[in-house]
């Protein structure tokens, strides 16, 4: 997904959207074993939360505005926050091993930071301009 010279010329470009897709994959392939009655329930939310992060990423970054662009990755880094209780909240229930949940929370976390990261640049770099 890296375009190799290190331009950004579509979101895809972004680490921080790379790690937020491969997160929400990662949520997809895990919650495949979770019980199938948590289809509609757990299951469901894990996954259109994990799907929000790199969703808003993606929109913000088309957006016209340095302003619009940090509210769509603040929606995405309270996804993010959402994400970490939806996890924690499986892992007490048992529905993935102790090293899966260590993994995805690690993977969450990353993104989480990354996002904190870039909003503070966009932040200091508007500053700097006005």
């Amino acid at each position: 997904m890296k375009n190799g010279s290190g331009e950004i010329r579509t979101f895809k470009d972004l680490v921080v959207w790379q790690k937020a897709f491969e997160l929400a994959f990662e949520i997809y392939r895990v919650t495949k074993s979770f019980p199938s009655d948590e289809r509609y329930g757990l299951t469901a939310e894990l996954r259109k939360t994990a799907r929000s992060v790199p969703y808003n990423i993606a929109e913000g970054h088309r957006r016209e505005t340095t302003t619009e662009y940090i509210r769509f990755l603040n929606i995405g880094a309270g996804s993010a926050a959402e994400l970490e209780t939806q996890l924690l909240l499986a892992q007490r229930l048992g529905y993935f091993q102790e090293e899966t949940a260590e993994q995805v929370l690690f993977q969450r976390e990353e993104v989480d930071r990354m996002l904190n990261a870039l909003v503070r640049s966009l932040k200091s770099r508007r500053s700097a301009r006005s």
